[in-house]
């Protein structure tokens, strides 16, 4: 067993304080672009997709076993507004995959409720997600913390991402993304930050800095959001969602002192110096973390899920298209 490294504290990111882990490799460049990043990660099935028991683990560079919540650092580059996304739902589909918080090693699966698989409506004139959905390592909206400028607390989960560029990506991918900004949904009373990314090797990646220039370049994309977000649940039967700031998109500023403050609370759950209620916070390289488990208790974890299909779908469920009145029209 290898002997427990401290741990290091970079930027916002926390990493296993080994060289190799300090920092992520990148690849030469192979074109245009700023940042050619390796497969640093790696991802592994266990279930049939579009099942309950479905299950996408990830693995290090090394081939261990990780949890994306909880191991793979938030910020690429301390000097740079450069993150980490990991990709839960590629645009145009609608299965709500989504990182397993309760789970040991927090896989992603895909949500159910009462006992049904989760999938977002087809709104006209919008099939499923409208970018690439996912979330940002190491960051945990607190819900016992009251956001100061919502007045409403956490909802429990990493902080939410959809990344605008125009790749359709794959689920369990780490991409590197720009932050552009932020909006505010409040969901059932809780925080619901939805922040607005671009992957860094987007062909026109280099045209946006901030959130005026998604309003400049992709017109029409962030009033599509607002909406998204507005109507998604009526399908089901409830009222639409709701906005802190009358649902005006803040600035890349005003998202990173969201970020920052987020990867703060996720830094007292892993220390254990808050109640993180069900969080699973079972990690490999968070090695000062009272929830450390080594490689061997990693693998264990992993076996013990099954690697057998089952009876599940080999591609997703058809969903029906909802055409909302006009008062409510997308």
């Amino acid at each position: 067993m290898r002997a427990l490294l401290p741990l290091l504290r970079t930027g916002w990111g926390w990493r296993a304080g080994s060289p190799a882990a300090a920092r992520l490799p990148r690849a030469k460049s192979a074109g245009p672009g700023p940042h050619r990043a390796m497969a640093v990660y790696r991802t592994e099935e266990r279930g049939q997709l579009y099942s309950p028991d479905y299950r996408l683990f990830f693995k290090n560079v090394a081939g261990h076993y990780i949890s994306p919540f909880h191991d793979i650092p938030l910020k690429v580059d301390s000097t740079e507004n450069l993150f980490n996304m990991v990709v839960e739902v590629p645009r145009w589909t609608n299965a709500k995959m989504e990182i397993a918080t309760k789970e040991p090693l927090n896989p992603i699966k895909q949500d159910t409720k009462d006992g049904k698989l989760r999938y977002v409506a087809n709104i006209f004139p919008h099939k499923g997600y409208i970018w690439n959905y996912g979330a940002l390592p190491q960051t945990w909206e607190d819900p016992h913390r009251k956001d100061k400028s919502t007045d409403c607390c956490g909802d429990n989960d990493p902080i939410d991402i959809c990344e605008i560029g125009s790749k359709v990506l794959s689920c369990g991918e780490v991409i590197h993304v720009k932050i552009l900004g932020i909006l505010a949904l409040i969901d059932q009373g809780e925080t619901d930050w939805k922040i607005i990314a671009i992957n860094v090797n987007d062909p026109e990646a280099s045209k946006f800095q901030d959130i005026d220039d998604v309003k400049k370049y992709k017109p029409g994309y962030l009033e599509a959001t607002l909406n998204w977000f507005r109507f998604y649940k009526v399908p089901e039967g409830k009222p639409e969602n709701q906005f802190a700031f009358n649902g005006e998109f803040k600035n890349k500023a005003f998202a990173l002192e969201v970020i920052k403050s987020t990867h703060e609370c996720w830094k007292t759950l892993l220390m254990k110096k808050c109640e993180g209620g069900a969080i699973n916070c079972t990690n490999v390289q968070v090695c000062d973390s009272p929830f450390h488990c080594t490689q061997e208790e990693a693998r264990s974890i992993v076996e013990l899920v099954s690697s057998s299909p089952n009876k599940g779908r080999n591609k997703e469920e058809e969903q029906v298209w909802h055409f909302l009145a006009s008062d409510s029209n997308i």
